[in-house]
């Protein structure tokens, strides 16, 4: 049997969501030595939406217009929250960080300062979120304004129905019209699928069958909503191109997964991230995670289903992204809810018959929904007694306990700030 081979780093990340990009994202800017470990499957769910805080009390479902007070309210309330861990201003710096990052990708995102914005999801339904990229800016002033708009949709594709968008938003957006057309150079007589659309869109020719198609139908339209299949590395000249075409405004809205949205963000990240030196071990898993004499660890990393090896990482210090039960980075058991890789202790609920209320819509949420990692304020995932595990392993993102992110609509901000916490902590660390 070969060696299996070892590389050496200052930073493992683990975890290949939002908050594990954005570990690999702070990490490269500051000059870290980092690898990244993680199976992309959260990212796929994205909407491309970054939502920063928008309800709390969450059972009260009080939605804000300020984001910044809201997370005022919040730790308040809350004072173990994430969020409490962290000033104003180191959240606002790590999202502005962020994004201009995603704009070097070729992603651009657009906000109002200091308040939330109100967007069209895939079902038809509005929800509040802060930051939006700007492929589905124009969505939220002709929302606001309810200009003039048409939805459009495609023989063959499913999960994007424009005829239920214009029924759900009649009430608040009654200039509103749908209309399914044929998608340019696809055979109907097989499905559509949204990676195969958007890349097709990259296309001239297809973008103009497209306009084409459009048009006749847009009868004073001043505005054109398409699901979000707009190309996938070009987008925002593809918008540009089909708004000349048009000659009206255009933008997207995100369909339900696999997402294209959170696909361009996995591919255009991880390509620049590679070209700054992050190295990408991309659909492995951490197998097996043990320390060193020196105080570092050693990562052997592979396929989960067969657990066999296949590289080994020797890293100084680690922070955990690895998610929650989709990302693997919590396990439930019959009897309790278990951390994967340290077998750190993770906060929940006494027993099971409290992990879930009997209503499944119920506004509380679920107790097994605030589970997850607590945390010193270096985010360090805390032992029993309530001190640091390991002086360098950190976590951030969904597995840190006490938030409730699906409902709290706090779910990118809560992944990017406390990545960029974590890559201060770790930074710091290395300065002893």
């Amino acid at each position: 049997m070969s060696e299996i081979q070892t590389t050496k780093c200052d930073l493992a990340v683990i975890g290949s969501g939002l908050a594990g990009i954005a570990a690999a994202v702070f990490a490269s800017q500051n000059g870290i030595d980092t690898c990244q470990i993680g199976v992309s499957g959260g990212i796929l769910y994205a909407s491309g939406y970054l939502d920063l805080m928008g309800v709390h009390p969450v059972e009260d479902r009080k939605i804000w217009v300020n984001p910044w007070e809201a997370i005022d309210a919040l730790v308040r309330d809350v004072p173990n929250h994430p969020y409490a861990y962290l000033s104003k201003a180191d959240i606002s710096q790590s999202l502005d960080q962020f994004a201009d990052f995603m704009a070097d990708t070729g992603l651009p995102y657009k906000k109002n300062e200091n308040q939330n914005v109100a967007v069209v999801t895939p079902v038809g339904t509005v929800k509040s979120t802060y930051s939006v990229p700007v492929s589905m800016w124009n969505g939220v002033p002709a929302l606001a304004d309810g200009r003039p708009c048409l939805i459009v949709d495609f023989w063959g594709l499913k999960g994007f129905s424009a005829l239920q968008i214009t029924e759900m938003l009649k009430p608040r957006w009654p200039d509103l019209r749908a209309v399914r057309i044929a998608f340019p150079s696809v055979d109907l007589s097989i499905d559509l699928y949204p990676e195969r659309m958007a890349r097709s869109m990259e296309v001239d020719d297809n973008i103009v069958m497209l306009a084409d198609e459009v048009r006749p139908n847009l009868n004073g339209a001043q505005v054109v909503g398409f699901p979000a299949i707009l190309g996938m590395n070009t987008t925002e000249r593809i918008i540009r191109r089909l708004k000349d075409l048009l000659d009206c405004d255009v933008f997207e809205i995100p369909t339900i997964p696999p997402s294209i949205p959170g696909l361009r963000i996995k591919e255009n990240v991880e390509t620049v991230l590679s070209a700054r030196g992050v190295r990408i071990f991309g659909q492995k898993r951490v197998i097996c995670a043990k320390q060193n004499k020196e105080g570092g660890f050693l990562l052997d990393i592979g396929d989960f289903t067969d657990g066999k090896p296949e590289h080994r990482l020797e890293a100084d210090g680690v922070i955990l992204a690895s998610g929650r039960f989709l990302g693997m980075g919590l396990h439930a058991g019959r009897k309790k809810i278990r951390e994967t890789l340290f077998d750190l202790p993770v906060f929940q609920p006494a027993d099971r018959s409290s992990w879930h209320r009997k209503n499944f819509f119920d506004p509380c949420g679920h107790g097994i929904n605030r589970s997850g990692l607590e945390i010193d304020d270096s985010f360090r995932p805390l032992n029993q007694s309530k001190k640091p595990a390991f002086d360098n392993v950190f976590a951030a993102g969904s597995i840190l306990a006490h938030q409730d992110w699906i409902r709290q609509k706090c779910g990118a901000g809560l992944s990017i700030s406390t990545a960029y916490a974590a890559v201060r902590s770790f930074m710091r660390h290395m300065q002893r």
